[in-house]
Order: structure tokens, then sequence, then C-alpha cells
């Protein structure tokens, strides 16, 4: 089959597909959790592997960064490679004062700047949700794990060097944090009738100006790929 971003054969994903922005990342994932990785996709660098976790078969593939970039490698996963649920593991900017670097946080739902949905020809704005079954499979895992993720709203940002505010506006209104993809992801969700969700690390504070060092945003992430995986685990055994 193919497509003009992936190589890969009918069957070569699993149904559940770890996605996070970076292709090194995604080696990452496979690498060190997956038993049995294999490289699956490499057009254009962007990393596909497939693997099993707990003996559960899992992928991961890398989204780039940003919706135009997530839409296209979502929407190929749910509607050519039979991909079900894709749960993206990212870093991300808090907003809100109750977020504290190296949370762990849970995407609800995703505010945007984007017009990615207008192509959609809805009569009015598209509200984009994670999926509840996944979200709860999350919490349960995270808690599972000693964490307890803060879970809410967030914005994706076609955005990332803003001239003015910096999407701190949004905090206002409860919105915890700041990305580039979730809402692209969910929305192609709710089009293909599948499922989607975004787990996020935070890495840096857009209020206070704190960032992670390098070597510290590593242990964190590992934390939260963990939580994606023990879902995936989860929902595979229903």
């Amino acid at each position: 089959m193919g497509t003009p971003h992936n190589e890969a054969a009918p069957g070569d994903f699993a149904k559940t597909v770890l996605m996070p922005g970076d292709p090194l990342r995604a080696k990452f994932i496979a690498e060190t959790f997956f038993e049995n990785p294999r490289l699956v996709n490499n057009v254009r660098g962007i990393q596909g592997w497939t693997g099993t976790y707990r003996g559960v078969p899992v992928s991961t593939m890398a989204s780039g960064m940003g919706i135009p970039s997530i839409g296209i490698y979502s929407h190929e996963l749910f509607h050519f490679y039979g991909v079900e649920s894709i749960i993206r593991v990212g870093t991300t900017g808090a907003l809100s004062d109750k977020l504290k670097l190296r949370d762990i946080v849970l995407a609800q739902g995703a505010c945007t700047d984007s017009h990615f949905a207008h192509h959609l020809g809805l009569p009015g704005a598209f509200a984009p949700i994670a999926d509840f079954r996944l979200l709860e499979a999350a919490v349960d895992a995270a808690r599972g794990l000693g964490v307890d993720p803060p879970v809410g709203n967030i914005l994706s940002s076609d955005v990332f060097y803003y001239k003015n505010g910096g999407g701190l506006e949004w905090a206002g209104m409860g919105v915890l944090a700041i990305d580039m993809e979730t809402a692209g992801l969910y929305v192609n969700a709710a089009e293909a009738g599948k499922r989607a969700l975004t787990i996020c690390t935070v890495t840096d504070h857009l209020a206070t100006g704190e960032a992670l060092p390098p070597a510290e945003r590593q242990n964190s992430l590992h934390q939260m790929m963990e939580i994606a995986l023990e879902t995936a685990a989860r929902m595979a055994k229903g």
C-alpha cells in the first residue's frame, strides 16, 4: 500500500501508536521499551517502529512539529493503516500557575488558534476533545505508577515564536498548557471515528521562565512514555 509519507505495508502498525514529535524519540521508545522492535517506516526520516510491550502489540511513529504535520501522519494511520488509537507523547509549556516543571498533563480538550478544522465545512467551531476511555485508562495507569496527573484543557497553537502574549492570555480560562499538535490530532480522530489522547510533560513554564535542562528532560519524558505504554496495554486487555 504505502502513501507519499509512509512506506509501511498493511499490518505493519499495531492498533495503538505512540506519537512523539521527534523521530529520534520514536526510536528511543522502540529501543527502550519494545520487545523485538522493527523499523516499518523511514520516509523523510519520520521513523515508525512496531514491537510489543508486555506482550501487547504497539507502535510508535513521529509526528513532526505542528498541526499540519501531525494532521498528515495521523490521518494516514487512521484511514490507511487500521490504527484505532494514537497517544501523543510530547513536551508542553505550562501556562497555569498550578503547574510546575516535570508535571505530566493529560489533555482532556484542546483550544486552538488554528483553522485546521475548517476544511470539514462544519457550520460552527468544533471542540476537539480526548477519547474518554483512553483518558480514563491513562489516569489509572498514571496513578498506578505513583503519578496523579493534572487533567484539563490545553492550547494547541500554530505559533511558537509569539510577538505578543505568548499564549498566557488563555490561562485565565483555566487552560493548563500549550503545545502545537493536539487539536489537529483530536479533530482527525473524531473525523475518523477513532481514539486519541495527548500526554505531555511540562519542560518549560511560560509564566515563570523556568525550563528543564536537557538531562532532566529525558528523565521526565521517560515516565510519560511509561504511562502511555501502560495505557496502551490496558486498552488492549479491555
